[in-house]
């Protein structure tokens, strides 16, 4: 007899072979969200973390490695090595902070603002791709859903801290 691997909205998640379960789908659907935008940014010479980087400080102005890597959820290394490769490009440039000689602000240049509004238009083809059949008011349950598991998922991450 063949199965059936799809799950039916009445099956329970638990019944789901382990691949089929939320945190599989979460994950995998975050890789393949990931790999979307690296191949959409691909024709600018970008992938999605230079991207990322690029667009935050266009909008923000000029920013201090350490709250780019704090906002963008990066570490201090790698958020150096893409801002180093963004400044090869001369997208980005870095200006000693004029309140603390000690730190660097990066900031982006006039070619780099021009690459962001490619940014924005290739980002919003592929949000418009990725969202079709799906309501707005589906969009906002699923990141409620995502925000209680993100605030479950720190509890979690913390309490690991506390006990090694």
């Amino acid at each position: 007899s063949s199965q059936d691997h799809t799950m039916s909205m009445s099956s329970h998640e638990l019944d789901a072979p382990r691949w089929l379960r939320v945190e599989s789908t979460i994950m995998a659907t975050a890789r393949a969200i990931r790999q979307s935008y690296d191949k959409r940014f691909e024709s600018l010479g970008l992938n999605l973390s230079e991207a990322s980087l690029l667009a935050y400080v266009a909008e923000h102005g000029s920013l201090s490695q350490t709250q780019i890597a704090k906002s963008l959820g990066l570490g201090r290394a790698a958020t150096g090595a893409l801002v180093d490769a963004l400044q090869e490009r001369e997208l980005v440039r870095r200006e000693t902070d004029p309140d603390d000689r000690r730190v660097w602000l990066v900031e982006v240049t006039i070619a780099g603002k021009e690459l962001v509004e490619q940014v924005y238009e290739n980002d919003q083809v592929l949000r418009k791709q990725l969202r079709a059949g799906i309501t707005r008011e589906e969009r906002q349950q699923l990141a409620a859903v995502l925000v209680r598991l993100g605030n479950n998922l720190a509890s979690v991450l913390a309490e690991e801290i506390e006990t090694t």
